[in-house]
């Protein structure tokens, strides 16, 4: 009986970083809609935030961990696929998405991730799912319909659809990547690698020469309940590094240490529930009756899941 504690302790404790996880990438979300909305372009967002994070984790890592840093040659094309398709190509894909796309729509889809990920276990690996798991899916997106309301005169573009799709099969491997090589190394140790071949990444398709450097000397207002309020550009861009990107992807790795890829990203469906919190208290934007319902849903569904991994 006793041996059975520390692991349900574990799987409890894997949830809460998860869900820590999902929290702040919301706020760092709400973060960067401010950020872009001063006219900073989306894809240089995404360039300074990964090459920021990286840059600070990797001082940390080199005084800290610097053994740890070593790659070794079996996982070499596991963490470029983890650090292109799933970190680069995941926030690239979103925010092109969202050019054709209703944001709560590119959302939506993005979110199918752990459908995929689960058809693809069931399928290409062979494993058995437990028929709870298929339930908690099925709730956790149902619920996202009704906070996201898509009914609500949506135009689908289909370049804009193929992208959103590209962004959920990207999140999957994130989550599985993810997975796999957080078995062997530390949580430091493969952010560091992830946004570290990402930055370079960025670096190859934008060149810094050209980055808008003008915006971190400017205030920006940080507009809905603090509209009377301004913060420089850099100290914005700051905390979507350090809560927005270094926390929740040291959370994440860390979570999917004890917990499965597919519970891990039906949990990551609490983020658009966060976001519309955070966005209600900063921006004012309050969410409806329907998707309140729909927050409800959604955590039941990630119940359901959670009783998948642990039964």
């Amino acid at each position: 009986m006793s041996s059975l504690k520390p692991t349900k302790f574990s799987n409890l404790g894997a949830e809460f970083l998860m869900i820590s996880a999902a929290a702040l990438f919301a706020f760092g979300g709400v973060i960067a809609k401010i950020v872009r909305e001063s006219g900073m372009s989306a894809f240089r967002l995404v360039e300074i935030r990964s090459t920021g994070a990286a840059l600070i984790l990797l001082i940390y890592a080199i005084f800290k961990i610097r053994p740890e840093l070593k790659l070794k040659r079996s996982e070499i094309w596991d963490m470029v696929i983890f650090s292109v398709i799933g970190v680069a190509i995941v926030q690239s894909f979103y925010f092109t998405a969202i050019k054709y796309l209703y944001v709560s729509v590119a959302l939506i889809i993005e979110f199918t991730a752990p459908i995929w990920i689960v058809l693809y276990l069931r399928f290409i690996r062979k494993k058995q799912i437990n028929p709870i798991m298929w339930w908690g899916v099925g709730f956790a997106f149902g619920g996202l319909l009704l906070i996201a309301q898509i009914w609500k005169g949506s135009t689908l573009n289909w370049f804009g659809v193929l992208l959103a799709f590209g962004d959920a099969i990207a999140l999957a491997v994130y989550f599985l990547k993810a997975e796999k090589l957080s078995k062997s190394r530390s949580s430091v140790s493969l952010i560091v690698w992830g946004l570290g071949l990402s930055a370079v990444f960025w670096a190859i398709i934008l060149p810094w020469w050209g980055f808008p450097f003008e915006i971190l000397s400017k205030q920006i207002p940080l507009g809905g309940n603090f509209a009377e309020s301004s913060w420089p550009g850099w100290f914005l861009i700051l905390l979507i590094i350090i809560f927005g990107t270094i926390f929740p992807y040291l959370l994440t790795i860390a979570g999917l240490r004890k917990l499965s890829a597919s519970t891990g990203s039906v949990i990551g469906m609490i983020e658009p529930v966060f976001a519309g919190i955070i966005a209600w208290i900063w921006l004012n934007e309050s969410f409806n009756l329907i998707q309140l319902i729909g927050c409800a849903v959604v955590l039941f569904g990630i119940y359901l899941a959670d009783k998948a991994k642990t039964h």
